[in-house]
């Protein structure tokens, strides 16, 4: 067990490497609002906003968060383990504006300007910190959101996806199946590893799209195709020919392809996600003596506006042994005779979409007179 925690503790160790020193500040005005003082962001940037956020670990993490007056989807990315927002800010801009998103971006625990130190289960406080703020602050649902890992970020990137079932997409650059695969070349899960991404990503029920390149040097190109397979449901991958570990935002079909997803997700429109969530839930099945059964004919399953089933609460089945139907109009309330021999008249109410009698029928002996009848009903 000791020896499993120092493996652990060797593995978290060797995953993190905040830029030191840190590339930003962050600072708070008179009025309390939040800026960032950096030679590589502008501090006139008003589409962006600067948050503090507190996580459950105790820490105050940075975000950043770019809006785009045209974006329907909201993009929250999770940055490798050798970057803060300092180096990150051009990059955020331009997949703001090319993708047409907004964008949420933030530094874990140790990084930049944000407190603690850094660790497997400090990030996944993080990134749940920065989603309660997208839902509570900016009213982001998790149907518009996009979670994107790089690296090490794929870990809390997938921790997120695995509980959130309505999620719109996830996106793993150059991911990792797990920590000690990476530096072991492990071919097996053990208790002591970190970042079980093999095991959380059988759980995303949303499309996810792998991009990996092929001459990796850090994390081998296998991690990104065996990701890629056990997805439950795996969008077109992008394998860059050539691409390293920490370069592929400067191949043209990086861009080009992302925006293909991006456009992709936007059309998956909330009936198709409500449908597949059906699909995927159990069929619910009624035992043989259970009182809520319907009636031996199916034909109740069709919801018409029609008079209530006489065996079930359900709608009325269209069965020709029913002889005690009703008035569909729900401002007649003359009940139909059950007798055939009677003559007595059906509801005339205009509303009425059954087949009813047109003429008012009146008994003189045994004689029958028609009368021909105007008007919404009877008298």
């Amino acid at each position: 067990m000791g020896m499993g925690c120092s493996v652990s503790h060797l593995a978290a160790k060797l995953a993190f490497f905040p830029p030191r020193p840190s590339t930003y500040q962050v600072k708070k005005k008179e009025d309390g609002k939040v800026v960032v003082v950096s030679s590589t962001i502008p501090n006139d940037d008003s589409s962006m906003d600067v948050r503090l956020l507190k996580t459950k670990r105790g820490n105050k993490i940075v975000a950043f968060y770019l809006r785009n007056p045209y974006a329907r989807l909201t993009l929250l990315y999770s940055h490798g383990n050798a970057a803060d927002l300092g180096q990150l800010y051009d990059l955020f801009v331009q997949l703001k504006l090319n993708l047409r998103v907004n964008l949420m971006g933030y530094d874990y625990s140790g990084y930049g300007a944000s407190t603690g130190k850094p660790s497997e289960y400090d990030t996944y406080a993080d990134i749940e910190a920065v989603y309660e703020c997208l839902e509570t602050e900016y009213g982001v649902s998790q149907e518009d959101m996009i979670l994107y890992g790089q690296s090490v970020g794929s870990g809390p990137t997938l921790h997120l996806a695995a509980k959130l079932p309505r999620l719109r997409g996830v996106v793993l650059h150059s991911a990792i199946l797990s920590g000690l695969r990476v530096l072991c070349h492990s071919k097996v899960t053990l208790c002591f590893d970190i970042y079980k991404n093999i095991n959380k990503i059988r759980k995303v029920k949303c499309p996810v799209l792998v991009i990996h390149g092929t001459e990796d040097d850090v994390v081998n190109w296998f991690h990104g195709t065996e990701l890629w397979k056990l997805a439950r449901e795996p969008y077109e991958p992008l394998w860059i020919k050539g691409g390293g570990h920490c370069n592929l935002e400067l191949y043209p079909d990086y861009i080009r392809h992302l925006c293909k997803f991006v456009l992709d997700m936007e059309k998956l429109t909330t009936q198709i996600r409500l449908r597949k969530i059906r699909q995927s839930l159990p069929r619910r099945v009624y035992p043989n003596n259970s009182a809520n059964k319907c009636c031996r004919i199916r034909c109740c399953r069709i919801r018409l506006w029609k008079p209530k089933c006489l065996t079930c609460s359900r709608p009325r089945c269209i069965s020709l042994k029913c002889l005690r139907p009703r008035c569909v109009s729900l401002k007649c309330l003359r009940p139909r005779c059950v007798s055939l021999k009677c003559l007595r008249p059906r509801c005339l109410s205009l509303k009425c979409l059954r087949p009813c009698c047109s003429v008012r029928l009146y008994r003189k002996e045994r004689n029958v007179y028609p009368v021909f009848v105007t008007g919404k009903g009877f008298a």
